[in-house]
């Protein structure tokens, strides 16, 4: 253990010195420098380098969790023990969530739709359930705000809008993306808050139109729309809640959303497939 602390740390401090702390003498370090790597190391470090390329690929987002899924999909068979102690050797960490934030005023007067979702965050397939809400971004000119709708059978982002203002148009913008994209059937549910983006005439006339299902969570229960909440903190821990400019945060959520966590991200829900891999498994 002293020879190795030494040899990691040779470039910050001198080797006779770390040699004279630590109580080893400096030829008995060069001669285990040059000994042959045992098949332990030399598998730990072939591995520490896959483990690092898997955190990398994430955007340095990953937890041992995904890392671990990532090295066996890749034919790699490992301990999830090993793959911790690698990133813990590396001070490779997966990104944190933060807390829950309400974002939209419901309208007192308006008539809300029942808990049809009743917390039951999955579907059979795509297009069956749907969950929708806004969220709040910074930039030095002020807040932008993020309306999403997520498909909770493989967990897409079917439709996303980004505004400085949060209003109907803002979540009317979303809802219109997502059934530009998706075409749902009819009787699909959509699910949201009391906001009154939501209960708006326009709104519940563009889901009727649509044919869907109108579901909304009870007055102040954030957890009766939990999916979407946690998607959103996902968002802000992987990717960040600050951007320099609007333009700056449409990049930069485009390439999040569109390229990265529909496409590559692994879901813990979806048995850390990303959503195309699972959707294909479940038409197959």
């Amino acid at each position: 253990m002293r020879f190795t602390f030494i040899r990691a740390e040779k470039a910050t401090w001198p080797v006779r010195v770390m040699c004279r702390v630590l109580g080893v003498s400096p030829s008995g370090l060069y001669a285990w420098c040059k000994r042959p790597n045992s098949p332990r190391v030399a598998s730990d470090v072939a591995l520490g380098v896959a483990v690092a390329e898997c955190h990398a690929t994430s955007r340095g987002t990953d937890g041992s969790p995904r890392v671990h899924a990532d090295l066996r999909a890749q034919g790699i068979r490992v301990g999830r023990k090993r793959v911790i102690r690698l990133m813990r050797s590396k001070g490779l960490k997966g990104s944190k969530r933060r807390g829950w934030v309400r974002t939209t005023e419901a309208d007192p007067s308006a008539v809300a739709a029942p808990n049809l979702l009743e917390r039951d965050f999955t579907a059979s397939k795509p297009n069956e359930r749907w969950v929708s809400d806004v969220t709040y971004l910074r930039t030095p000119a002020g807040w932008l705000y993020l309306a999403a709708i997520v498909d909770l059978y493989s967990r897409r982002i079917v439709g996303w809008a980004l505004s400085p203002y949060n209003d109907r148009k803002l979540a009317k913008m979303g809802l219109l993306d997502a059934l530009r994209r998706r075409r749902p059937g009819e009787g699909f549910l959509h699910h949201t808050d009391r906001g009154s983006p939501y209960t708006s005439a326009e709104y519940q006339k563009l889901l009727d139109d649509s044919g869907a299902l109108c579901s909304m969570s009870r007055s102040g229960n954030c957890l009766d729309n939990a999916a979407m909440e946690s998607w959103f903190a996902t968002l802000k821990s992987e990717r960040g809640e600050a951007f320099e400019s609007f333009h700056e945060a449409r990049r930069q959520l485009f390439d999040f959303i569109e390229v990265f966590y529909k496409r590559q991200r692994r879901h813990s829900a979806l048995g850390y497939l990303s959503p195309p891999d699972f959707e294909a498994v479940g038409v197959a």
